[in-house]
């Protein structure tokens, strides 16, 4: 019976932002840097790729007329790849151009004034799958290719350029930070494929600098420039003599 306070960042994805509420995580950080002023949503779920998450999208994205009575999405993150990119005939496999497609169909159901789930309101950035580490990754039975996921990484690119949407470049981050090298991805990246607190910050950051640069209107650390605000005021800021006008929500954004 939680009331509508806040909007809200949205995480939609798999393990990679299922896992970002462990200690570190981004969604944790995210939480953390936005609290009183945005809820994180966390629909990460572990194993899923593109062609699932369409359908999945179409649940959790309110309609446009239900817009109105819940909180609004006021930045949505889409990080898919790491399973997309696993090597035919893995049922969770999605050849490239097919996951292309698919990307381009999750932004357009948000962006697309036709679609019905429609929200101009909402801010949208896309997250590259990070590298892989075959020598830490020992699944026969779920193998992973490095140059394979590099490519799915590229491809997050062509789609944003396409689609005008950023970019947070993890992969590259991630491996740059490595000395571009596999196996010192290892500091990243937990079992090969998930990633380590140290990854997850690196998440974090490219995800902010892309809220500074280009959604600075989001950017939580910027109340004193009059971008956000939180949602309920200081308590210096309450009339102790009156108090219940100045205790009423207002808009995180200005």
């Amino acid at each position: 019976m939680a009331a509508n306070i806040q909007d809200v960042v949205m995480l939609v994805g798999d393990s990679l932002t299922q896992q970002a509420w462990a200690t570190g995580g981004f969604a944790q950080l995210l939480a953390e840097t936005y609290v009183r002023k945005l809820d994180v949503i966390n629909r990460g779920l572990g194993g899923y790729q593109t062609d699932w998450a369409i359908p999945i999208c179409e649940q959790i994205f309110a309609k446009q007329h239900e817009q109105h009575h819940v909180p609004q999405v006021k930045l949505l993150t889409i990080w898919y790849g790491g399973n997309d990119a696993s090597p035919a005939p893995s049922p969770q496999h999605v050849p490239i151009d097919r996951y292309k497609t698919n990307l381009s169909h999750i932004i357009q159901m948000v962006k697309s004034p036709t679609s019905a789930y429609y929200s101009p309101e909402t801010r949208i950035i896309l997250i590259t799958p990070p590298p892989v580490n075959t020598k830490q990754w020992n699944k026969p039975d779920s193998p992973r290719v490095f140059e394979t996921t590099r490519s799915y990484a590229e491809a997050v690119k062509e789609v944003g350029e396409k689609e005008n949407v950023p970019v947070a470049d993890v992969w590259t981050k991630i491996f740059d930070a490595a000395g571009r090298s596999e196996e010192a991805c290892e500091k990243y990246l937990s079992d090969g494929l998930h990633l380590t607190s140290d990854g997850y910050n690196i998440v974090f950051q490219a995800v902010m600098d892309i809220v500074k640069r280009v959604y600075p209107e989001l950017d939580p650390t910027s109340e004193a420039h009059g971008k956000m605000q939180t949602v309920f005021i200081p308590w210096d800021q309450v009339n102790v003599q009156n108090p219940r006008p100045s205790l009423m929500k207002r808009k995180a954004q200005f």
